[in-house]
C-alpha cells in the first residue's frame, strides 16, 4: 500500500512538474487565402510589382512564443499588378521563365523557420530560404500578433541563381540594369 501511494505521488509530482516546465506546443496554420505577399523589383528606369501565393505553411509555438515553422509558396502564381494586357502577360512569362525563377523545374520555394528570439515589436527569425533549388540562411524581423504575422524582405536573387539584367554580372547594360535585391512585403493571418 505504501508503495502504491509514494508511486501515486511521484507521478503526480512528475506531471505538475512537467506542466510547468514544458509549455504546450502547438502549430498555427496559415489562412492561405488571406495571406499575402506582394513582391517589387527595381530597374533603372523604375520598378515592377505584383503578387505570388501562399501554398500552404504554419507557425510551431511553445506557449505564445514561436519556435518555428515551415511556409511553401507557389511560384507559378506569380502575377504582375502595375501592367495589363500584353506587357503583364510578357512580364509575367520572362519571370517564370529559366531567366528569372525557373518554375517548370522550381514551382515552389520555401522558407523554414529554425529559431526566432522575441525582440520589442515581434521576433527576430532565423531560417533558411529555398528558390530555385538553391538554399541559403535568413534573418528578419517579423511583427506577430494574435491572428496575423507582417515582415518586409530583401533578398539578393542573385545569391540564388537569378542573375539576368544584374549589374554585377553583365556590362553594358545601361538602362536595362536590374536590381540584385527584391522586396517582399508578407501578411501571414492564421
Amino acid at each position: 500500500m505504501k508503495t502504491i501511494l509514494k508511486t501515486t505521488v511521484l507521478a503526480a509530482t512528475l506531471i505538475v512538474t512537467a506542466a510547468f516546465t514544458n509549455p504546450t506546443k502547438t502549430i498555427k496554420k496559415m489562412n492561405v487565402t488571406e495571406s499575402k505577399i506582394e513582391w517589387k523589383g527595381k530597374k533603372v528606369l523604375g520598378s515592377h510589382n505584383g503578387t505570388i501565393n501562399l501554398q500552404e505553411g504554419y507557425f510551431e509555438m511553445e506557449g505564445d512564443n514561436l519556435t518555428g515553422g515551415e511556409f511553401v509558396v507557389d511560384m507559378t502564381s506569380i502575377t504582375v499588378t502595375d501592367l495589363s494586357g500584353e506587357s503583364k502577360g510578357k512580364l509575367e512569362g520572362h519571370l517564370k521563365s529559366d531567366d528569372f525563377f525557373g518554375v517548370d523545374q522550381h514551382p515552389t520555394a520555401t522558407l523554414v523557420i529554425n529559431s526566432a528570439a522575441k525582440n520589442a515589436d515581434g521576433y527576430m527569425v532565423n531560417g533558411d530560404i529555398t528558390i530555385k533549388g538553391t538554399t541559403l540562411p535568413i534573418t528578419f524581423d517579423m511583427d506577430m500578433t494574435d491572428n496575423m504575422a507582417t515582415t518586409s524582405l530583401k533578398i539578393d536573387r542573385t545569391k540564388f541563381n537569378v542573375r539576368y539584367g544584374s549589374g554585377s554580372f553583365f556590362d553594358n547594360l545601361g538602362d536595362n540594369t536590374i536590381s540584385d535585391n527584391f522586396e517582399l512585403d508578407v501578411t501571414l493571418k492564421f
